[in-house]
């Protein structure tokens, strides 16, 4: 049987069990080793605030509709994975028992998966296993940098030092941007100037945008990315930036838009405001990036050392506590980066 974590309902998780799936001729089991829990999407999942709880998602129109879906709960959740080969198909030949496969599906103890699957998705044999868990979540704060189109010497302001900031902190850099970092968590300014970010700025000292103008000689950011999900943050990224710049909305914004005050510095400075959103990539690229192409990209940066991966991981639990790490995660923002679920015992090195 393989073991699940199942989302009950808001605030609800539990353990569960589901058949092994079959092993067909080019299948390829995986034990999942860690999977990584996600403070977007499955934190407004667990929170009860996602859309698609309360709406219908109509693919063909690309709307959603009143109404919500028929099923919403229980559901496995979990998008950030890394597991070890056990098993292959008989018709298997470019896959071996013992290498690591990162990917997506959910948490749970294990799955089967096709060798064309497989085959895409070998980690590197250097890699610290735990890294795994970062081809997706570093797939959006790639394609969120991607989207902000930065250029060697700007200033780039991050708002929101969760994992997608720290990530997209360490990304504009090795761009060649100028790095300053926003957020009201001071162990997370201290982690983004860890990491290699020339400012950091605390929002409880208010007065961002000012801030960010007095470090650019007045004229504020060339670009600023909202990665927070909150409202609030996105309108002062707006605000910190430049006369004609961009603002990239990265976050998974739930609700009401309240405190986005488009009638001020979004008008009177002609903003530009570009959504990055992981199901595509800015129209100009698509024809040469995918989502496959920014998990590798990130891993490979990782495996070479430019990015560091290891440092966002603060919790690393066992799937028994799922409960636990969940809660962790909803509640003590001052505590967490990366919850990660380990099924099995911890073989990563030490952070």
């Amino acid at each position: 049987m393989v073991t699940v974590v199942r989302l009950d309902g808001p605030g609800s998780v539990s353990l569960g069990e589901e058949p092994d799936p079959p092993l067909g001729a080019t299948g390829v089991r995986l034990r999942t080793l860690y999977s990584g829990i996600s403070a977007g999407t499955e934190m407004s999942q667990y929170r009860g605030t996602n859309a698609h709880l309360t709406k219908t998602w109509d693919a063909d129109r690309r709307l959603f509709a009143p109404g919500a879906p028929d099923a919403a709960y229980p559901a496995v959740v979990g998008y950030e994975e890394v597991g070890e080969v056990v098993e292959v198909g008989p018709a298997v030949t470019s896959v071996r028992p013992g290498r690591l496969v990162w990917g997506v599906w959910g948490h749970r103890s294990g799955t089967v998966v096709e060798e064309a699957y497989a085959a895409d998705r070998l980690l590197d044999p250097r890699a610290d296993p735990l890294l795994g868990i970062f081809s997706h979540i570093g797939s959006v704060a790639l394609n969120a940098v991607l989207d902000a189109d930065i250029h060697v010497g700007e200033t780039v302001v991050v708002f929101g030092l969760g994992v997608v900031g720290q990530l997209v902190a360490q990304l504009a850099r090795r761009n060649g941007a100028r790095v300053v970092g926003v957020d009201a968590v001071p162990q997370r300014l201290d982690l983004a100037a860890r990491l290699g970010a020339e400012e950091v700025l605390d929002v409880r000292g208010g007065e961002v945008a000012e801030r960010v103008r007095d470090l650019t000689g007045g004229r504020g950011a060339d670009v600023a990315l909202d990665v927070s999900g909150n409202p609030r943050a996105l309108h002062e990224a707006v605000r910190a930036v430049a006369r004609n710049a961009r603002v990239v909305a990265g976050g998974f914004y739930q609700g009401e838009a309240l405190g986005l005050l488009l009638g001020e510095e979004f008008h009177h400075n002609r903003v530009t405001l570009v959504c990055s959103q992981i199901s595509g990539v800015a129209p100009a690229l698509a024809h040469r990036w995918d989502r496959k192409r920014l998990a590798d990209t990130v891993l490979d940066l990782a495996v070479a050392g430019h990015l560091r991966l290891r440092p966002l991981v603060s919790h690393v639990l066992p799937v028994a506590d799922a409960a636990a790490a969940y809660e962790l995660v909803d509640s003590r923002p001052d505590l967490v980066m990366q919850v990660v679920l380990a099924f099995g015992p911890d073989r990563s090195p030490p952070g």
